[in-house]
């Protein structure tokens, strides 16, 4: 994956959408950045993607999500603009997790 410059605009995004890292630390990681982005960014941040970072790189990011971070609506958008899919293929989806797995039984209540 591409790395990041770490401009001024890129590490605020990065401060504001990953909240839970330290903006280098978001950077250092593009296509985890690139898709919290993509899923809960403003149109600022967008614009200010839009002046560094290359629409092959958003491509590229969108090939490489991380599973957990792009909702349908998003995944779905994206997919359409920066691929030209649609139907979109399914997200990334986490490691044994089947999301038409059964769930499990609940536990009966104890007896008194």
């Amino acid at each position: 994956m591409t790395r990041l410059p770490r401009t001024p605009a890129l590490l605020a995004v990065a401060r504001r959408v990953v909240w839970f890292k330290k903006p280098e630390d978001a950077l250092a990681d593009p296509a985890h950045f690139l898709a919290h982005v993509m899923t809960y960014g403003t149109i600022r941040d967008l614009a200010a993607l839009d002046s560094v970072v290359p629409r092959s790189v958003l491509r590229e990011a969108l090939e490489h999500a991380p599973p957990g971070i792009f909702d349908p609506r998003s995944w779905a958008y994206w997919q359409l603009v920066l691929a030209g899919r649609s139907p979109p293929p399914p997200p990334p989806a986490r490691a044994g997790i089947s999301p038409d797995a059964p769930a499990a039984p609940a536990s009966a209540p104890p007896r008194a």
